[in-house]
């Protein structure tokens, strides 16, 4: 049977948690503010499910928001080593959502010295979509441990669309790795092993190897383990390949082009104390 993981950055399994309370504030505590995932029937109700379970054999741990990656900074860190061009002494600075062809950049790790950039990594968020609708099953939770009153209206189960989110992250992957190969900079894309090795299995990935700095695109891939009453974050693989290798895993063609200069004033222009990277 399929059940909630997390709830409001909260693991179901732990005891002693005022949940009604959580129901109400519905904060993130990965953004620091209330749930971004709102109910499309509802706006003004979040859904606050972070990762659920998936399968009835062998049930997986399923990432279902983009900013359950967030814990701890860690991908962020998982980065460093991108950024060829920074230096001791010099500032971090994680900001969040540029436009470049092809679509925004979730995040860019930045390297930044006298309040100049000197160099950055675009880093991508990607959790996996479901079908269906997890409402129904979050309310069950709610119910069972504050007896909130589940809604007979809401019916159905959820599903994990693997198809479509894997096919829709390569496609928007292609659009963004050719501006970033032509400024010779890194792209990371952050995602959950289970995807990985769902495209590994029904896409051209047998070129993706280990991870090279040479490369333009780099995919890191991490597990949620089991870690108590908690769930936790952990970088289980790092691959890469460049702008051929994703469209011969796609047989996409592009040719988005940004100057670099272009970028280098988007990011300090967003530059603040509030995007300091703060360890």
């Amino acid at each position: 049977m399929n059940y909630i993981l997390e709830l409001y950055t909260v693991s179901t399994r732990q005891s002693a948690v005022d949940w009604a309370s959580l129901a109400t504030q519905q904060p993130c505590a990965y953004l620091n503010r209330k749930c971004l995932k709102t109910r499309k029937s509802q706006p003004n109700l979040t859904i606050g499910t972070c990762s659920v379970t998936y399968g009835s054999k062998q049930p997986k741990n399923i990432i279902i928001c983009p900013h359950r990656f967030l814990e701890r900074g860690q991908i962020f860190l998982d980065c460093l080593h991108l950024l060829t061009l920074h230096e001791p002494g010099n500032e971090l600075h994680r900001i969040p959502e540029i436009e470049i062809p092809g679509g925004s950049v979730d995040y860019f790790l930045v390297s930044v010295r006298d309040g100049k950039v000197m160099d950055f990594v675009g880093i991508e968020l990607q959790a996996l979509d479901t079908t269906g609708t997890v409402w129904p099953t979050r309310q069950q939770f709610l119910h069972d441990v504050v007896d909130t009153p589940v809604d007979s209206g809401d019916s159905g189960s959820y599903g994990i669309n693997w198809k479509m989110t894997s096919k829709t992250t390569l496609v928007q992957l292609h659009h963004k790795v050719e501006t970033f190969e032509g400024l010779g900079k890194h792209l990371v894309l952050v995602l959950q092993d289970e995807l990985l090795d769902y495209m590994r299995r029904e896409f051209n990935f047998g070129h993706v190897q280990a991870a090279k700095l040479g490369h333009t695109i780099h995919f890191h891939a991490y597990s949620l383990s089991d870690d108590v009453e908690n769930y936790r974050l952990s970088l289980v693989t790092r691959t890469s390949t460049d702008t051929q290798g994703i469209a011969l895993a796609m047989g996409l063609r592009t040719n988005p082009n940004m100057e670099l200069e272009v970028i280098l004033s988007l990011l300090q222009s967003k530059l603040s104390s509030h995007t300091l990277l703060r360890l």
